[in-house]
């Protein structure tokens, strides 16, 4: 059997060395680089850029569905991601949300860290949590004005993700060229 080499006279001239050049140019190429970086993102690097977005961002935006099914979005003043991605919020339990995600708990939630230039959507399950020892611990003292009567018209919104999408420059982690596509982590038992 004759090497492969021999088929195509012009690349006899490539040792291993350059030939393995080429490919990585090669990965530079539009619609072809792209598809290098995004197999090399694994879950675990998705993760740290994740978490270092999520806590890095002061705020972020719950995006819930109102009673005619278009979605409303708000600023909210999360607590650090939970070591599993399960995000909590305190809100007033008279607030419009609370209504919204008793009808339909899907919700979506958004970070920006414009510092590291980089995003995560989460998509995942919300519910209510009236529990006195949650609240204790999703507490902050700072919100003291808002809930004059804590910590009975106060109430938690726990996020259990379903899947989470990640863009980050300074972590290399960019979507597919063509499609903009960004990596995607799914969480299992959690749909």
């Amino acid at each position: 059997m004759r090497p492969v080499f021999a088929f195509y006279p012009r690349f006899k001239l490539l040792d291993p060395a350059r030939l393995v050049v080429l490919i990585l140019c090669l990965g530079q190429l539009p619609g072809l680089g792209q598809s290098f970086a995004q197999k090399d993102t694994t879950n675990t690097k998705l993760m740290k850029a994740a978490r270092e977005i999520m806590t890095g961002a002061r705020y972020c935006a719950l995006i819930t569905l109102d009673d005619e099914g278009l979605p409303r979005a708000r600023t909210m003043d999360p607590f650090a991601p939970d070591e599993d991605f399960t995000i909590w919020f305190g809100t007033n339990s008279k607030s419009r949300k609370v209504d919204q995600i008793r009808r339909e708990p899907r919700v979506t939630i958004y970070y920006f860290d414009a510092g590291i230039s980089g995003y995560v959507v989460i998509r995942g399950i919300a519910e209510l949590v009236n529990d006195l020892k949650r609240k204790e611990v999703y507490w902050k003292d700072e919100w003291g004005a808002f809930y004059p009567n804590y910590p009975d018209n106060y109430l938690l919104i726990k996020v259990l993700p379903v899947w989470m999408e990640v863009i980050s420059t300074q972590h290399g982690i960019f979507g597919d060229s063509i499609t903009w596509e960004p990596p995607v982590i799914k969480f299992k038992n959690n749909n």
